[in-house]
């Protein structure tokens, strides 16, 4: 594979090309970016998967949604459905994509909404009788199409995208120079000991001047399924089936198994077709089954019984007053 992307490099080079001239029409003004008079906040990356955009999209909700009405809006990847689709009591895993089903039973006071067609999406949105008070986009940093207020740009500790390259030969859908349009920026799924000398030099490769965080993934002191929740401390001890359908799934894998578990590992967003669950089932005979909490919106209707969730949460290594200062005081002064 890796000599493959190495092969792949003047491909590279043109898709590097195309995306920068994308850009510039739309700095220039030539491809119109469409406004609107609400706070939007947009979190994405310039990589491929596996920065933590859900984490970082609920822990905004957690920190707005006493406050504000808030909406969130995503293209719903994977669904099955089409076009503007705002979550009700009939939506589903398939109907939403699973990270925007699992919000919407997450946070039932929110709204969810899904759309390719952002600028659509909000659109919408802002139609309904209650209409939100704040937005969130979740990985709209290259839909440039809209213009949000403030931007967040999430890059993951272990694969930062000052060292990376443009798709196919490395995993950025734009060049590194994207980065100038965030507010500010998180580097995130640190580890928790991650040195201050560490998080200063990561900022001196950065040299951009807006602020820069640096979070990780915190997981739950409790497995949960629909009827009971189990302390981890007991579940890592039991004898069980972990399943991820994740991107970068090894930290979740590596904080809960224990020596000869069973660990069935599958693409991110992966849709369980029927001899797959017969599989889970027959190699769950007598144990648990663990998996996370974005594959069990996709699982728990599949007639599992031992099935639980280990739910996470994108928490700050330091600062995290600073970052919910900029978040309110953009909200505050729009």
């Amino acid at each position: 594979m890796i000599i493959l992307r190495y092969l792949l490099f003047p491909f590279a080079i043109v898709y590097g090309w195309i995306t920068s001239i994308r850009n510039f029409l739309y700095d220039k003004g030539v491809l119109k970016s469409y406004s609107f008079d609400i706070p939007i906040i947009a979190v994405g990356n310039l990589s491929v998967g596996g920065t933590g955009k859900t984490p970082q999209i609920e822990y905004l909700i957690r920190l707005l949604s006493p406050n504000y009405k808030i909406a969130t809006l995503s293209r719903g990847y994977k669904r099955k459905s089409n076009g503007y689709v705002l979550a009700d009591a009939s939506a589903t895993s398939e109907s939403l994509g699973d990270e925007p089903f699992q919000m919407y039973q997450k946070f039932p006071n929110i709204k969810v909404a899904v759309d390719a067609d952002r600028k659509n999406g909000i659109e919408n949105l802002l139609k309904l009788t209650e209409k939100p008070d704040v937005i969130l986009l979740d990985d709209a940093f290259q839909h440039r199409k809209v213009k949000a207020g403030f931007y967040i740009l999430l890059s993951a500790y272990d694969d930062l995208y000052y060292d990376d390259f443009m798709l196919p030969t490395g995993n950025l859908r734009e060049s590194r120079s994207g980065a100038k349009r965030a507010n500010c920026i998180i580097i995130t799924k640190c580890p928790k000991n991650l040195s201050i000398e560490e998080q200063y030099r990561i900022k001196a490769r950065i040299n951009y001047k807006i602020p820069i965080f640096f979070s990780f993934i915190d997981y739950d002191t409790r497995v949960y399924n629909k009827n009971e929740e189990i302390n981890v401390s007991e579940i890592i001890a039991k004898d069980k089936v972990i399943i991820a359908g994740i991107a970068k799934p090894e930290p979740f894998i590596d904080f809960i198994k224990k020596e000869n578990d069973v660990i069935m590992i599958y693409p991110d967003h992966h849709h369980f077709v029927k001899n797959e669950i017969d599989s889970f089932k027959e190699s769950s005979f007598g144990k648990i089954i663990i998996t996370t909490e974005k594959d069990y919106v996709r699982l728990k209707g599949q007639n599992l019984n031992n099935l639980y969730y280990l739910p996470i949460k994108s928490a700050f290594l330091v600062n995290n007053q600073r970052f919910n200062g900029l978040i309110n005081d953009y909200i505050i002064k729009f």
